[in-house]
């Protein structure tokens, strides 16, 4: 009994399942947290600026849902800067003395995924600035440069329809008709708006509104710039708006010179992280897809990469605060900046949150696949609150 019992300590001390040395208690508020998870298919990874302070399934590969957007925002500033801005352009031949453009005029969109009326009406003020008064041609809204490819793998088949409208460089009222539908055909229907602008103004125009490819040897007649990419991000974060994602995913995959597609945008995403040392495997930018993969350490890792880049003020203000956007309901008295992330029994829940017992922001991810949405924002929620008021490092 005793040769037994020494070879099963023998095995355990082998594995790293008990020590020789003396064995120091965990702390009360991880055993706290460890107390709320037990039995929960949940990953966490807490801890600040490079110290892990608490780790449980950190390594587990889950979908991340719209955490994907979190990842997406710090390629998104990487790349262009929070005060970036989409130009959305009126081109066409040189206008002739007599204020008339011979030929087509063509709209031409950058990935600015909020263009409206107002934004319309601007550029249409601005090309009668310009002296023009006569179009012969079309107004054109031009169809590229990002491809019209609306799926990715790991979408339900119903999602085109119900939860993200056709993602395009040139987009009309988020590509989205008064009843809801989601249009096919975004580009047309901001042409016609526009060809109505004009008119409004006095400029005639020679035929009906259209869209198609763009022109060679046309050059800028008059534009518009789009809300700096930090107030858009703040729209997409705060409200967590699929179709916002999926256009600033093309708009990152062609500014790297990759055609503007969904894949190309997802595998931007990835290959951001993949500098950074981390592996995942990204389908799309909006984290509607099943079947991306990302870690609670590795999205850890990307919110400690951007504490020490020129954006981080611009990265928390865009997610919400408690009482804000997608945590409108939840986590009241709490200081916290994180990304939400939702789909049929996956939960994420990743950020900053201000820490009591040291006076400072901590980071935490945690990621959930296999329970009921509903009952892992439950165990989030109770997590960050211990996270808040009770956390700190080991002495």
């Amino acid at each position: 009994m005793v040769r037994r019992t020494s070879i099963v300590v023998a095995v355990l001390l082998a594995v790293g399942l008990v020590t020789t040395g003396p064995v120091q208690a965990a702390p009360r508020w991880v055993r706290h947290i460890g107390r709320i998870v037990a039995g929960h298919p949940m990953s966490i990874v807490v801890g600040d600026d490079g110290s892990v302070w608490y780790r449980r399934r950190a390594d587990v590969a889950r979908p991340p849902a719209s955490n994907e957007k979190l990842l997406l925002s710090m390629a998104l500033l990487h790349t262009f800067g929070p005060d970036h801005t989409f130009a959305l352009r009126a081109m066409g031949p040189a206008v002739a003395a007599n204020g008339t453009v011979d030929g087509n005029v063509y709209l031409k969109g950058q990935g600015d995924p909020e263009v409206g009326d107002a934004r319309l009406d601007l550029v249409a003020s601005r090309l009668w600035k310009a002296g023009v008064r006569s179009i012969s041609g079309h107004v054109v809204g031009v169809t590229g440069p990002f491809r019209h490819d609306w799926y990715a793998p790991g979408w339900k088949s119903y999602f085109p329809a119900a939860y993200i409208a056709l993602p395009t460089a040139l987009t009309y009222r988020a590509n989205t008709a008064p009843s809801g539908k989601h249009e096919h055909d975004p580009e047309r229907r901001a042409a016609v708006y526009f060809s109505h602008a004009l008119r409004a103004l006095g400029v005639t125009i020679g035929a009906n509104a259209t869209a198609g490819s763009g022109a060679t040897g046309v050059s800028e007649i008059a534009s518009v710039s789009s809300k700096p990419l930090r107030s858009i991000m703040e729209r997409m974060d705060h409200r967590s708006i699929n179709f916002s994602a999926e256009v600033l995913g093309k708009a990152l995959a062609y500014a790297g010179g990759e055609p503007g597609t969904i894949a190309n945008g997802a595998a931007a995403i990835c290959a951001f992280e993949a500098t950074h040392h981390v592996s995942a495997t990204c389908h799309d930018s909006s984290g509607l897809s099943y079947a991306n993969r990302q870690t609670a350490i590795g999205i850890v890792h990307m919110l400690w990469n951007a504490q020490h880049q020129p954006w981080l003020g611009a990265l928390r203000s865009a997610l919400a605060a408690a009482g804000e956007g997608t945590l409108r309901h939840r986590l009241g008295g709490t200081r916290i900046r994180a990304k939400t992330g939702t789909l049929d029994n996956v939960s994420a829940l990743s950020g900053w949150v201000w820490n009591g017992p040291t006076d400072g922001w901590i980071t935490f991810s945690m990621l959930t696949s296999g329970m009921a949405e509903y009952a892992a924002k439950d165990l989030e929620d109770r997590v960050a609150k211990v996270l808040a008021n009770r956390a700190k490092p080991r002495p």
